[in-house]
């Protein structure tokens, strides 16, 4: 009897392109997808534990899918909260078959570790959409003073350039059309623990001769050489997704990261002189140990002259074995829902004014699937989408007007 697998997947990107390396594996292996997870006889929870909040959603997912399945399916944790709590999660979860490291191989059998194996160059299943994320390294060199990724995802480590375009010829070939490139420190690909060059350009380069749109997620702002611009303006997608995480001088290096309001201004300023239509998306944590009411301000001072399309604002969260950890000056709860609550408040309306300025407008979309699409300036799962007609064929690439703008998304209709 051929068994069935369900695979369920938490946190961002770089898990889902490990759950499909994961997925690979197991149709491998000769089982079947299950349509659901009471049809499977194996469920696979990939993990995030990169906050209190997804550590919990975790949690929550496990025990959910145990009360689902029973003890009918084999039950097994792996991702992110596996890796880094291991043996003593799998002590607190009894409900789990097996508690296992990144993509290790899953068997039908009763254990509670395995050895696990690297993912990164693992064959990955034929795409399902014309779109897909590939990752280019695995773990991070940054001492960010919030982020426990280090400690569980290791220090970089960077595929090589043959195996990347390998996976991404193979992409195309099933009709992917938009590449995602993806990693922890994505413009530091290619150097290693200090050693090595930087290589994300060329690879910027050679991916767009084998797809029509390149997209880049998660970029440290001081990396943002001209080149990479350069690279980026001529990928066909213009966006950029800039890790700045506050715009507070102080802050920054109490977190120790680099940049402040100004240089971060200045540099998204340059970029829209150069292609107006250039799309920015960023990321800020609110309540860091020490944040004044200055640092505040000058966040909220920032967020309304930057006019940044795209803003996700996320409270601070204590993680153990980090340098924020142990710092004084943390902030009450209640203060940073306050702030957060500010911040929100200030950017959802500069993200529908972006959006309302579209009407009218001819832009180019990749058709997702039936009657929903994307420009450059929407990132897959992230941001807003362009609702379009139902006629247009999955995978084309088409030019629509602009009709209107409910938030986030737009509707569109054939030029």
């Amino acid at each position: 009897m051929v068994r069935r697998f369900w695979v369920e997947t938490l946190g961002c990107p770089k898990n889902h392109v490990d759950s499909d390396k994961l997925t690979g594996t197991l149709l491998a292996d000769g089982l079947l997808p299950a349509e659901t997870p009471d049809d499977a006889d194996l469920v696979v929870v990939n993990t995030c534990a990169f906050i209190e909040e997804a550590r919990q959603e975790s949690i929550d997912t496990i025990l959910g899918l145990s009360e689902r399945t029973g003890e009918r399916a084999e039950l097994v944790v792996t991702g992110c909260l596996a890796e880094r709590y291991g043996d003593d999660l799998a002590d607190a979860l009894p409900e789990a078959d097996a508690v296992v490291g990144f993509g290790v191989p899953v068997t039908l059998g009763a254990t509670r570790r395995t050895p696990s194996f690297d993912l990164l160059n693992l064959p990955r299943p034929a795409p399902a959409a014309p779109w897909a994320y590939v990752k280019v390294a695995e773990g991070c060199d940054r001492a960010c003073g919030f982020c426990a990724i280090p400690s569980f995802r290791g220090p970089q480590r960077s595929r090589t350039h043959d195996s990347i375009l390998d996976e991404v010829d193979a992409l195309a070939a099933g009709g992917v059309r938009e590449v995602v490139l993806v990693a922890q420190d994505l413009a530091a690909y290619g150097r290693d623990q200090g050693k090595g060059e930087r290589r994300i350009v060329p690879l910027i380069e050679a991916v767009g001769e084998r797809v029509d749109r390149v997209r880049l997620l998660y970029l440290y702002p001081s990396d943002l050489t001209d080149a990479l611009v350069d690279a980026i303006c001529a990928s066909g997608v213009p966006y950029f997704d800039l890790s700045l995480q506050h715009v507070s001088r102080p802050l920054l290096r109490r977190m120790r990261r680099w940049g402040d309001g100004d240089r971060f201004l200045q540099r998204i300023e340059a970029i829209r002189d150069r292609v107006p239509e250039a799309t920015f998306r960023s990321n800020f944590i609110v309540g860091y140990p020490g944040e004044t009411e200055a640092d505040h301000d000058r966040l909220l001072s920032f967020v309304t002259t930057a006019q940044l399309d795209w803003v996700g604002f996320f409270p601070y969260s204590r993680e153990d074995g980090t340098y924020a950890a142990d710092l004084d000056g943390q902030i009450e709860p209640e203060l940073v829902e306050e702030r957060l609550a500010e911040l929100r408040e200030l950017q959802d309306p500069i993200t529908a004014a972006r959006r309302d300025a579209l009407i009218g407008s001819t832009i180019e979309v990749l058709v997702d699937q039936v009657g929903v699409g994307r420009s450059h300036r929407e990132a897959p799962e992230i941001d807003g989408v362009v609702n379009l007609p139902t006629s247009l064929a999955v995978g084309s690439l088409v030019k629509v007007r602009v009709t209107g703008a409910a938030g986030p998304d737009l509707d569109a209709d054939l030029d």
